[in-house]
């Protein structure tokens, strides 16, 4: 019996972050659905609360966690600790894992994310097909090609992980055989890079439960993500003073700490952010992925105020494609905010322009027919 009638075997191999799991759930979704077996490796206990189906432990999530990085860290400083305090151990920790997971599992197909390169050097030592999950695209954009000393630091950092584990593959972070990037021509533009890239499109989480605003008025909406609570403070309260001033509109902002309060905007918790976003007029956030994703996927205009890391090179994208503004992060204050949210919604037509791009994309369906085609060249 050949692959095709018994199914392809995956394994997803991933970090412990909600974000770079969140579009793997939907194509392994639609793989389990066209009959081939689906298994996750990654850091634990972690890893199973974000996924369900087989599960192989990669090591010990608790030392990647992301409430464990300072939070005050920007520029230079923060890629810094991104590779070595948190990508370099974090290879060095799940390969073991990753290795017994291949042997138990036996896989056809392995696919990575760009930030767990613990599966690029098992695929390469064992020579499996592997891909590439670009959660998001920033790298696609070669954001260090302009920076020769600081690219080279990071080829030295990855030169040792594969010396270390008896690897000659080039860039961990690209697979020479198929990159799947979850976002679109349209906002990340084209890949500088000389790999196979497959644009899908986003794979977002369905919207769970219903949700309605309080009154008529247009919404805006205020996120930093589920990681920004200890930096995101000061910008949440001055988003509250903001959206106070501005009594056209009706202001959500998500305080996931609890501590703000105001008697004209609704501070939350938490909200079903796809359900939310389908109601909005603006989306003022941190600029992570898939919170950009989900905004432009509804046609909102954003303003984006970059925090830290990709968030940066996002907020490049989405002024690139007419879809909102941008802010400082760490200097905007209330009256900077509230500018920019009343001219960000008159960037609707470029959000709705990337929003078609994403529905042609193919999504889930897309990324899993590409990854099939590995199995069966």
């Amino acid at each position: 019996m050949d692959r095709t009638a018994r199914g392809v075997k995956f394994l997803l191999v991933v970090p412990p972050l909600a974000g770079h799991v969140a579009p793997l759930r939907g194509v392994a979704s639609v793989l389990s659905a066209r009959g081939h077996q689906v298994a996750w490796c990654g850091p634990q206990p972690e890893l199973s609360t974000l996924v369900s189906g087989r599960v192989f432990s990669a090591g010990d999530s608790a030392p990647f966690a992301v409430a464990l990085r300072p939070p005050g860290l920007r520029g230079f400083a923060a890629l810094k600790y991104l590779w070595e305090s948190y990508l370099v151990p974090l290879a060095d920790a799940m390969v073991p894992g990753v290795l017994s997971a291949v042997s138990s599992f036996r896989p056809d197909v392995v696919v990575v994310d760009q930030q767990a390169m613990a599966g690029a050097l098992v695929a390469a030592r064992c020579g499996l097909p592997w891909a590439t999950s670009a959660s998001t695209s920033t790298e696609l954009a070669d954001p260090l090609g302009s920076l020769p000393k600081i690219a080279s630091w990071v080829s030295d950092l990855q030169a040792g992980l594969r010396a270390r584990h008896g690897v000659l593959l080039g860039d961990l972070r690209f697979s020479p055989h198929l990159v799947l990037a979850f976002t679109t021509r349209a906002l990340a533009g084209e890949c500088r890079l000389a790999v196979p890239v497959a644009y899908v499109g986003p794979v977002l989480s369905p919207a769970s439960g219903g949700w309605a605003p309080a009154d008529d008025r247009p919404l805006v909406v205020v996120t930093l993500g589920t990681s920004n609570d200890a930096a995101g403070t000061r910008f949440l309260a001055e988003s509250v003073d903001a959206l106070a001033g501005l009594p056209s509109v009706r202001g959500l902002v998500v305080d996931p700490t609890g501590s703000l309060v105001s008697e004209s905007v609704t501070v939350a918790r938490w909200i079903p952010q796809v359900a939310v976003f389908a109601r909005a007029s603006v989306v003022v956030c941190h600029g992570g992925h898939n919170t950009v994703c989900e905004a432009l996927a509804a046609g909102v205009p954003l303003a984006v105020a970059p925090i830290r890391d990709d968030q940066s090179m996002l907020a490049q994208q989405v002024v690139a494609a007419s879809a909102g503004v941008r802010l400082r992060f760490d200097r905007a204050k209330a009256a900077d905010i509230r500018d920019a949210i009343e001219s960000a919604g008159q960037y609707r037509f470029g959000a709705e322009k990337i929003r078609e791009s994403f529905k042609a994309a193919g999504g889930a369906e897309e990324a899993a027919t590409h990854l099939e085609s590995l199995a069966h060249p």
